[in-house]
């Protein structure tokens, strides 16, 4: 029996029980794909990730991705989740403020900001795209956006790795009163190949510019806590509309109170247009994993 590290964090959290779990299970060599998979499904968190020794100069360690069931080419929460890890467990040291997870989605460049407590991280996440726009009155979002009020952007899938339908409502208000017609966006996830419904609307808060609430049903019906790629999707979108909030790029968002998380994601969309999607991690358990 091989006895390998493990760590569950909160991401996107300012304290724990606020953001997003994670697993992350160190010295993953040796562990083959079915037993990350089983693994995966055990923990029963939204993602599990797996860390292996980085096999080139330019990249500080490598990173394997499973869902309860699938494996992951990208998404936000683990790739800050485990950056966090991989820090704390002194198996990387950032060169110029910047670590490099090597994935199926490339390598990608996680930005470290700070020490301790107040550490942020943030990841530079795969460019999105505009799949295509539609009217609200689509027949394949009429069942979905029934009754809200929507908001000035049009509905719009974006592409980033995994797609999203992205819809703007009126208020926040509105967006945390929404109740969700499950059985209408798992039905849009399958007949559009995305992961569901993004929905999102401005703000007056003095510490977030968005609220956020992402409607997966793709996997299986449930909300998201906090996703950072689902968010890096929105940015690209505002980015592409000219409606970014905030200054300078930089904005924050709200996700996750309506399923007992108060989760704060950064974004930051820079001057060469790419999108960063980070924040702070809380690690919540430190201990061993053996897996026969």
């Amino acid at each position: 029996m091989t006895s390998r590290r493990f760590v569950q964090v909160d991401v996107f959290a300012d304290r724990p029980g606020a953001g997003n779990p994670l697993a992350v299970v160190l010295d993953a060599d040796g562990l083959d794909d079915t037993t990350m998979q089983a693994i995966a499904r055990w923990t029963r968190l939204p993602e599990t990730t797996f860390v292996f020794p980085a096999t080139s100069d330019d990249a500080s360690y490598r990173i394997r991705m499973f869902s309860p069931r699938r494996e992951v080419p990208f998404a936000g929460h683990p790739s800050v989740g485990t950056a966090h890890v991989v820090l704390e467990a002194g198996l990387a040291t950032p060169r110029d403020g910047l670590l490099v997870q090597d994935g199926i989605a490339g390598k990608l460049p996680l930005r470290v900001t700070g020490t301790g407590h107040e550490r942020t991280i943030a990841v530079r996440t795969p460019r999105a795209r505009i799949v295509e726009t539609a009217d609200a009155d689509d027949p394949r979002l009429q069942a979905s956006l029934a009754g809200l009020p929507l908001g000035a952007l049009p509905p719009v899938l974006m592409d980033g790795g995994r797609r999203w339908w992205l819809a703007e409502l009126a208020s926040e208000a509105d967006l945390r009163a929404t109740t969700p017609d499950w059985n209408a966006i798992g039905a849009l996830a399958e007949a559009t190949g995305s992961m569901g419904l993004c929905a999102f609307a401005r703000s007056t808060d003095p510490v977030h510019h968005l609220a956020v609430r992402a409607f997966v049903g793709a996997t299986g019906h449930f909300e998201d806590a906090a996703s950072g790629a689902a968010n890096a999707t929105l940015a690209a979108w505002l980015a592409a509309r000219d409606a970014l909030p905030g200054e300078d790029g930089r904005y924050r968002i709200s996700q996750g109170r309506e399923v007992g998380h108060d989760a704060i994601i950064e974004l930051q969309v820079d001057d060469a247009g790419d999108v960063w999607s980070g924040g702070r991690v809380q690690s919540v358990v430190r201990g061993t994993i053996d897996w026969r």
